[in-house]
């Protein structure tokens, strides 16, 4: 079945949604020194990466940058981190991706970081699309949408971001 693509967001709706994300991040985290971003490899780094922007020109919090690289398809298989868990230990994360579809990413991720201390977890998304096979929940996100299990959500981080409804 074809679908037209819509934009959901636009350029400016998506600089919206980051920095709305980011004052909640810092509502929640506000008497924290440090914290970590930790952003699921390509996109969800990148939305990481606009989180950590804009917390540092809104707080004084120090905000670690964290990829975290997985194969999507085979999320058993290792997980590693741009960082070592000494970095992270006794800290508040937030773990980032753009879509949270099926939880799949999320939940692996969640788990990875699990074996280390933690004063705080959350998770940060752009788009929800309500679509959980795991029980898992965005803790932050931009928008939430309720979509056909034959649609699909692409963010497209650039120049002109876009997030785009197939």
């Amino acid at each position: 079945m074809q679908t037209d693509n819509n934009i959901i967001l636009t350029h400016e709706q998506i600089q919206h949604k980051i920095k709305r994300i980011a004052y909640q991040i810092y509502e929640t985290n506000v008497d924290e020194k440090e914290l970590v971003i930790a952003g699921i490899a390509e996109n969800g780094f990148i939305f990481a990466k606009r989180l950590k922007e804009t917390l540092e020109n809104i707080s004084n919090i120090k905000v670690i940058l964290c990829e975290v690289t997985m194969d999507k398809k085979s999320p058993n298989k290792t997980i590693q981190t741009s960082i070592e868990p000494e970095e992270y230990k006794n800290k508040p994360i937030i773990l980032a991706d753009d879509v949270l579809n099926s939880g799949t990413a999320l939940i692996y991720g969640v788990k990875h970081f699990l074996n280390v201390p933690l004063t705080r977890f959350k998770t940060a998304v752009l788009v929800n699309r309500n679509h959980k096979k795991y029980p898992i929940k965005a803790d932050f996100k931009g928008i939430s949408l309720s979509t056909s299990l034959h649609e699909h959500v692409e963010v497209k981080f650039g120049t002109q971001d876009l997030a785009i409804l197939k």
